[in-house]
């Protein structure tokens, strides 16, 4: 073998050991994409795991009668026909018990309230994954194909009864429309792109807070950036108007403009977090482009899911919930009653308070998660 054949092979070697590396260094996702062998073994369940990649595309969901062995049998299809990586992941879903909702009865208590169709059912949800981003090519692609294919189990021809959630209402708009792309669109033209329901919250987060949001907090001496715990009670909200404006930030920091309905809202909070301090009791306040929020306590749990799915609240938040909400009182000048909000230092909170989840990263999301 010549020199320059010996190098030839070593450098095939090199590249072959480098390209070995990568594909081991990547998460467990990285190396199905695309997809090129996928198993198909009818003995395998293939449920879902938080390895399957952090992005998804939920193809189809089932329930009631059969529901697991048509999910099942979906995913097999999917793999052996389409090579695609499905995999099933099943919710239990209880209704069948009373909630609390938001408002008070007239005994001043959190209302019970029932669901109009009370029961217990299991749903099986078919995804595809290991998607490493939802911005990755393939994604977009794979969504496409999965829109227009036509799996023989879910062929109405072929199978009279169907567990197949929604089925016979996407058929009748199918149907029905006038856009002749839609109606090419096979059974599961409702699929999306989704996240692994496995994964938790923060995998998803930017990782950082807003550099702004952070420049309004730095000088709070309460700041609800700094409450210890995962979870506190929202008692009071004061909104503004949304700015991305520098000076405005600026002036709302030094109170020297304080006309603005933004600085007004933030010296409301600043007033109501002092109050409650000098109380004793464990306030806090936050401030954003659009509002104010003061908070009170910080917990670990928002309580314990019991046996039937349902949450049961920490007492401690509760408590805070129970005492910081209106009173219903008898209004002046008649026999009709109403609800009257706490008053801290002459200002009013909210009607009622509200768990929400403490800022760590992504801030704005948070708190639009807390008001909806």
């Amino acid at each position: 073998m010549s020199v320059s054949v010996r190098m030839l092979a070593s450098l095939l070697v090199l590249a072959l050991l480098s390209t070995t590396a990568t594909v081991q260094a990547k998460p467990p996702w990285g190396s199905l994409i695309p997809f090129t062998r996928v198993e198909a073994d009818p003995n395998v369940s293939y449920e879902l795991s938080e390895n399957h990649g952090p992005w998804m595309i939920l193809v189809s969901s089932f329930a009631g009668p059969g529901a697991e062995q048509q999910a099942h049998k979906l995913v097999l299809e999917l793999r052996r026909e389409f090579r695609l990586p499905a995999y099933i992941h099943r919710k239990s879903y209880d209704y069948s018990q009373p909630v609390t909702g938001l408002g008070l009865n007239r005994y001043g208590e959190p209302k019970k309230m029932r669901y109009r169709h009370a029961g217990k059912f299991d749903e099986y949800a078919v995804l595809v994954g290991d998607f490493d981003s939802f911005e990755n090519p393939q994604v977009a692609k794979t969504l496409q194909r999965i829109k227009y294919a036509h799996p023989a189990c879910l062929d109405f021809k072929q199978n009279k009864q169907t567990a197949q959630r929604l089925v016979l209402l996407r058929e009748i708009h199918r149907r029905i429309t006038n856009d002749e792309d839609k109606r090419s669109q096979g059974p599961m033209g409702s699929a999306f792109v989704t996240r692994n329901p496995l994964l938790p919250e923060e995998y998803f987060r930017d990782g950082k807070l807003d550099e702004l949001v952070l420049q309004m907090n730095q000088e709070v001496e309460f700041s609800l950036l700094d409450n210890p715990g995962k979870y506190t009670v929202r008692v009071a909200t004061f909104r503004g108007q949304e700015t991305m404006n520098l000076e405005e930030i600026e002036r709302l920091q030094d109170n020297s403009g304080g006309s603005t309905k933004l600085a007004e809202a933030a010296d409301r909070a600043h007033r109501v977090a002092m109050g409650l301090r000098r109380r004793g009791v464990e306030a806090y306040e936050f401030h954003d482009r659009h509002e104010s929020i003061v908070t009170i306590g910080s917990f670990e749990s928002l309580g314990r899911t019991l046996d039937n799915g349902s949450l049961e609240l920490n007492p401690a938040v509760h408590k805070v919930m129970k005492d910081f909400s209106a009173r219903q009182e008898v209004l002046p000048g008649g026999g009709a009653a109403g609800l009257v909000p706490v008053n801290v230092d002459g200002v009013p909170l909210d009607v009622q308070p509200l768990p929400i989840e403490v800022p760590r990263q992504s801030v704005s999301t948070a708190l639009r998660a807390a008001r909806r």
